[in-house]
C-alpha cells in the first residue's frame, strides 16, 4: 500500500506503507513527517481530506490532530466517488500500465509508482481538486448514489 497526499499548491511524497496501517503508525509515519509540514506549507486556509478508514479517526489521531491545530473536512463513510485521491490513485495506475512493463519486484513497481505520482501534472491534480464543487452537487442529484465521477 501507499499513501500520498494531493493540494493545488503541492503533493507530498509518495509513503510505502510496509504492513498494516495501524493510527499509531499513521500518526508517526504519515501525519507527522508529512500531513502537517504540507498543510504548514500550504496555509491557514489548508485542510486535511482523509477517509473514514479506523486508523483515521481513532481517539489518539482526532487528539494529535486536534494539538497540531489542522483544519479536517467532515467526511462521509463510502464516498469514494467524491474524494480527489481516489482519482489520483487511478491516474497512478494508469500511467504505471502504459509506460512499463510489468515490474519484476516489489522494488521496482515502487520505484515507477513514485516517477509516475511525481509526473502528474499538477494541472491534472488541480482539476480533480476544482472538481469538488461539481462532485458533491451530482452527489446529492443522485441521493448519494453513483456519480459519473
Amino acid at each position: 500500500m501507499v499513501w500520498g497526499g494531493i493540494s493545488t499548491r503541492l503533493r507530498t511524497p509518495l509513503y510505502h506503507v510496509v504492513g498494516n496501517l495501524t493510527a499509531v503508525r499513521y500518526q508517526n509515519e504519515i501525519l507527522q513527517p508529512l500531513v502537517v509540514p504540507a498543510l504548514q506549507a500550504i496555509g491557514p486556509r489548508a485542510i486535511l481530506q482523509d477517509d473514514n478508514a479506523p486508523p483515521h479517526r481513532s481517539a489518539a489521531v482526532n487528539t494529535f490532530i486536534q494539538q497540531a491545530r489542522v483544519n479536517r473536512m467532515l467526511w462521509p463513510a463510502n464516498s469514494p466517488d467524491l474524494n480527489p485521491i481516489e482519482h489520483m490513485w487511478d491516474e497512478l495506475c494508469r500511467r504505471v500500465q502504459q509506460h512499463h512493463p510489468p515490474p519484476a519486484n516489489l522494488g521496482q513497481l515502487l520505484q515507477w509508482l513514485q516517477q509516475e505520482w511525481n509526473g502528474v501534472p499538477r494541472a491534472s491534480i488541480c482539476n480533480l481538486i476544482h472538481s469538488m464543487r461539481q462532485r458533491c452537487v451530482e452527489c446529492l442529484a443522485h441521493n448519494g448514489g453513483h456519480t459519473r465521477y
